[in-house]
């Protein structure tokens, strides 16, 4: 049997464009046929790794305003367009309820999920709590329980959290990010050796697996 396809990625929790870029890798691993098995890995990338762990409650749409310069008209319109892609890709985004925070500790957990083969159930945990619930992703108690919703032990993700274990994993991540270039996420590796950038469409993700595959 050939060796498992190697896919890296690099994602925030926080960030919508990673979640569909998600959505966009299973639904083009989906239709290859005779698809190799996938060892898929996932990589901390924080979009604002000064953000706080709770934030004052502004609207999103005002946030979203104040960071890119623009009128809150427009930030709407910009949060409609990524609705809109989310909903093709099959997801709900409830933009306007989520509620922004430090990511810092839900990748340090996601470090640890790896280590027990429930990255992947975890890292949709997390994406969907946050992006689709308005989950406070920072917030330690619900990362425990969302832990346990996918079948880890809560007991042992509340001593993983409340110590600094894999802070240095989830650093040397972004490190590695830095090192490659990645300025934005979502941001794929495939077979260590192809680069895409963005939440590109499944077609275009196709086209690099079965590059990936014919050339292992």
């Amino acid at each position: 049997m050939s060796e498992p396809l190697r896919i890296d990625v690099w994602s925030d929790i926080a960030c919508p464009w990673c979640y569909i870029g998600k959505r966009h890798l299973e639904h083009a691993l989906a239709s290859i046929p005779d698809a190799p098995v996938v060892d898929l890995v996932w990589h901390a990338f924080e979009l604002d790794p000064s953000a706080p762990v709770t934030r004052e409650a502004i609207p999103n749409a005002q946030r979203l305003a104040d960071k890119y310069g623009v009128s809150v008209e427009r930030a709407e319109a910009m949060m409609d367009r990524v609705i809109g892609v989310g909903a093709k890709a099959g997801l709900e985004l409830q933009l306007r309820s989520s509620k922004a925070g430090n990511t810092f500790d839900a990748h340090r957990l996601l470090r640890w999920a790896h280590e027990l083969g429930k990255q992947g159930e975890l890292k949709e945990r997390l994406m969907r709590a946050y992006q689709c619930e308005g989950v406070v992703i920072s917030d330690r108690d619900e990362l425990v329980r969302l832990a346990g919703d996918v079948g880890l032990d809560r007991d042992e993700a509340r001593r993983v959290l409340d110590s600094e274990q894999f802070a240095a994993e989830v650093r040397a991540d972004e490190q590695l990010a830095h090192e490659l270039g990645v300025t934005g996420v979502p941001f794929f590796v495939f077979a260590q050796k192809y680069g895409v950038s963005g939440a590109q469409p499944v077609d275009v993700l196709r086209e690099v697996i079965a590059k990936a595959i014919r050339e292992r």
